[in-house]
């Protein structure tokens, strides 16, 4: 396959990645080079060494935590030309497992479950144009990135990371270079699923319309004071109009909610396939 690509992949996700940064929005917090402080720290002290800030990485660290913790982690070298890149520079991301989420959704025939196995190496392999692979990728990241909450803080620069990541994946599944790889400020933010935005709640609905006209709802009240005037409707014209006032609203009241639950149900749907999630778990 691919085993040469490493380099080449790396030095252009170390562009992107940039120098030293900790911005108050990235959830990767310190990071050096695209190397977090918290995955630093876990490398070094598995084997054996003082922890230190992730300021004073060394070439040869910084080489084999992308090797081992990205690379390796996508099994890069199985990977063809354009595809590895595109999953790499995902995983440095996003994480390994969230990049792969994206290559098996966009390969459409194979478990979406984050780790590429033998089954996911034989989809890609049969996959007949490697190029369309990598835009459907590139779609299904963006669509992520998207649904994020930090999306209105770190957008333009993801954005244009990805476009970029986008050029060079298909340049290389047809075999040409790409352009060359540019910082933009922003796309070195950490992208993860735990800065998902919050789903709209269905309380304000369920409060309205009871999720069926329910005592304790707003309409159940109104249903109520309506029963209680509706024999004496008769007698006062007053009492006949509030009746009517109380028929109406409850019914706006009804409608309103039905129409907003669906908005929501529309809604999680859309957050859940943007986010790689099952039906009906929350992020």
């Amino acid at each position: 396959m691919t085993a040469q690509n490493f380099a080449p992949a790396l030095s252009r996700a170390l562009v992107h990645e940039g120098g030293f940064s900790d911005h108050k929005d990235d959830p990767g917090g310190a990071t050096m080079k695209g190397v977090t402080q918290r995955v630093y720290d876990a490398w070094r002290k598995r084997r054996g060494l003082s922890l230190r800030s992730v300021r004073l990485i060394e070439e040869a660290e910084l080489q084999a935590i992308y090797r081992k913790q990205y690379w390796d982690a996508v099994k890069g070298d199985r990977l063809p030309a354009g595809v590895d890149y595109v999953v790499f520079d995902g995983a440095v991301n996003s994480g390994p497992a969230q990049s792969v989420k994206w290559l098996q959704r966009a390969l459409g025939s194979v478990k979406v479950d984050g780790v590429i196995g033998e089954a996911t190496l034989a989809a890609i392999e049969a996959y007949p144009d490697h190029d369309q692979l990598v835009a459907l990728m590139i779609g299904r990241r963006l669509a992520f990135l998207q649904a994020l909450k930090t999306w209105r803080v770190f957008g333009g620069g993801w954005s244009r990371r990805v476009a970029q990541v986008k050029q060079v994946g298909q340049a290389w599944a047809t075999g040409s270079v790409g352009p060359q790889p540019v910082f933009f400020a922003g796309g070195n933010a950490k992208a993860t699923i735990d800065q998902a935005k919050p789903l709209p709640a269905k309380a304000g609905a369920d409060a309205t319309t009871g999720a069926g006209v329910t005592s304790g709802s707003l309409g159940g009240v109104l249903e109520a004071a309506r029963q209680q005037l509706d024999p004496l409707a008769s007698t006062s014209t007053v009492i006949g109009y509030v009746v009517t006032v109380l028929v109406i609203t409850g019914a706006v009241l009804a409608i309103g909610g039905f129409v907003y639950r669906a908005y929501v149900s529309r809604k999680a749907k859309a957050r859940a396939d943007a986010l790689d999630l099952p039906e009906g778990v929350a992020a």
